[in-house]
């Protein structure tokens, strides 16, 4: 039985030391969940650092940690994304990086107090997780808690979905994504599907992303992106220092046989990035890189056998002609000759119907 919700107790975090509790929360609620993966602690720090993450040029945050009884419970941030208003012409504040017990009355006070702070500064709506930014880890795992996520992919406690229901909150879309393997992928299909696309587009071509002109690619890759992606759900531009600080990222950690520019006539009209599983390593790291975590990364890099298809775009004049499938069968085929043995195609939104068919 629920005991009394004056057993709970928010603290609205103001120091070092209390962020330091909201960084750490999740690697002791999970410490029992065999399926859940330590993200690396410095990538967390990063995430939450206005220093360090250009996403808090134009938002704002503020951090909650939840207590019951006197032992930590929960953590929960209320987030403003000011370009995410103005473009929607909304008044809608985020909530993210949500952990709680197994307590409806400790959820609800986080949520309550997190609701407040953002109703304090003009916000109408409430849209969320989002840790802290669309383009970052968004939604609660409602299936698949028998398996490990991929790379950038949330992991849940399965009562979370009934915690924000019971707090008041309603599905606002759902968030698909799909495992394709080497066993199950139909190449005879694919192959055909190549055959008329490029006899539709005879000067179509797909080339691997340049690591060595990176910043030049991600440019590349930000142009189609914000004109791909501009009619979608939840969507807004990304800015120059995003892309950026995307470019520093994957420069560490692409494969260049999982990353396509396809162009026309040398002209770029889609992009697909793939990105090696590296979950598949950070499993066995507790969030650490130091003293053996780079040793273990150097060391098991070339043993990852799956992929994430994280970020794709087709230029709207050229959608609906195939060249999805293409930038697929290009990843396919080259994970048989690396060794690659499945992509996890995703995110992909419920009402995106032409992905969902590819």
């Amino acid at each position: 039985m629920e005991s009394s919700p004056k057993s709970n107790s928010v603290t609205f975090i103001t120091t070092d030391v209390e962020k330091k509790e909201f960084i750490n929360f999740p690697y002791s609620h999970y410490e029992d969940d065999e399926y859940w993966v330590p993200p690396l602690l410095m990538e967390q720090k990063k995430l939450l650092n206005p220093q360090k993450n250009p996403f808090y040029k134009n938002a704002e945050i503020a951090l909650f940690n939840a207590e019951h009884e006197g032992k930590p419970a929960g953590r929960l941030a209320a987030i403003i994304d000011h370009r995410y208003n103005d473009y929607h012409n909304a008044k809608t504040g985020f909530f993210g990086f949500f952990e709680c017990i197994d307590r409806q009355s400790t959820a609800d006070l986080l949520f309550r107090v997190a609701e407040d702070w953002l109703r304090d500064r003009g916000m109408a709506d409430v849209l969320g997780p989002a840790n802290p930014s669309m383009m970052d880890e968004i939604g609660i795992l409602v299936e698949g808690f028998d398996k490990y996520p991929s790379i950038m992919m949330p992991y849940h406690k399965s009562y979370y979905d009934e915690l924000l229901k019971g707090s008041g909150y309603e599905k606002e879309m759902d968030l698909l994504t799909y495992l394709v393997t080497q066993d199950s992928v139909d190449r005879d299909r694919a192959n055909r599907a190549m055959e008329i696309v490029k006899k539709r587009l005879p000067s179509i071509s797909i080339r691997k992303i340049k690591l060595k002109k990176i910043k030049e690619e991600v440019k590349i890759i930000r142009e189609i992106f914000n004109s791909a992606w501009k009619n979608n759900w939840g969507f807004i531009p990304l800015s120059s220092e995003e892309f950026d600080a995307l470019a520093k990222d994957l420069k560490t950690i692409v494969d260049p046989d999982f990353a396509h520019i396809a162009e026309i006539d040398g002209k770029p009209v889609a992009f697909s990035v793939a990105l090696p599983d590296y979950n598949q390593i950070f499993r066995d790291m507790n969030g650490k890189l130091l003293p053996f975590g780079w040793l273990k990364i150097l060391i098991k890099k070339n043993k990852i056998d799956k992929v994430r298809t994280a970020l794709m775009g087709v230029i709207p004049e050229y959608q609906g002609r195939g060249i999805d499938v293409l930038l697929h069968r290009e990843a396919i085929e080259n994970g048989l000759v690396e060794g690659v043995y499945s992509s996890e195609v995703g995110w992909i939104l419920e009402n995106n119907v032409q992905m969902v068919r590819v």
